[in-house]
């Protein structure tokens, strides 16, 4: 991972343009490709980034950085404050709580609760960054990548959409690949980002797939 902290000012040329005034922030840019802007705020969230696979060309002042799409972020840097590079190694990947991780291994018997037809091919599929929950086949033979969430949020969508860009590229697949986000419940903000990024959303009901009654009475 390499960490730059400079005074700079960021355009985004692609869908839509936007702009960010000059000001010091850091510059994050990781082993998967992907760039991202932060300020000392709005904790975890960049203010604006490019997610992998992309191309960064550095010239004199200059980053820019450039997705598939052909969507770019133009970096002009006015001083670096620091620049340092730190190898990270393989990260063992997220501990998912005892809720989570049964509801993949019920959502690996029952494919067919994610969408009808799926059949699964392969639990904790590796992409290189880290392995997607489910990697499953549609009716049609179509590769279906499946990321399982308790409470799906904007970050899951953003990891599934890293993923799906690694497998897009994995010779032993058919392509190409969709993406599902599963969860119990999923945010609307998370169902808009996934709509925007060409992903389905499923809320599935955990209790049901376990067979047990509804944890809340219903009249009917």
């Amino acid at each position: 991972m390499r960490l730059v902290i400079a005074r700079c000012s960021v355009d985004y040329v692609g869908r839509l343009t936007a702009h960010l005034p000059s000001a010091v922030r850091l510059l994050l840019v990781k082993a998967d490709g992907s760039v991202s802007i932060h300020a000392d705020g709005r904790a975890y969230k960049p203010l604006n980034w490019m997610s992998p696979p992309c191309a960064i060309a550095e010239a004199d002042g200059v980053w820019q950085v450039t997705n598939r799409a052909d969507e770019q972020l133009v970096i002009t840097i006015e001083e670096i404050l620091h620049d340092s590079s730190h190898e990270l190694g393989v990260d063992p990947g997220l501990q998912k709580d005892g809720v989570e991780a049964h509801l993949q291994v019920l959502l690996a018997d029952r494919p067919d609760a994610i969408q009808e037809g799926l059949t699964l091919v392969r639990r904790e599929y590796e992409t290189g960054i880290g392995p997607v929950d489910l990697l499953c086949r549609d009716p049609d033979g179509a590769s279906v990548a499946v990321e399982v969430k308790r409470k799906g949020e904007i970050d899951g969508v953003e990891q599934l959409t890293r993923y799906l860009a690694r497998l897009q590229d994995d010779p032993f697949l058919p392509h190409p690949v969709r993406g599902i986000l599963v969860a119990q419940s999923i945010t609307p903000q998370a169902r808009l980002l996934a709509a925007d990024r060409g992903l389905a959303c499923v809320t599935v009901d955990y209790d049901a797939l376990r067979g047990l009654a509804p944890a809340i009475p219903t009249l009917f």
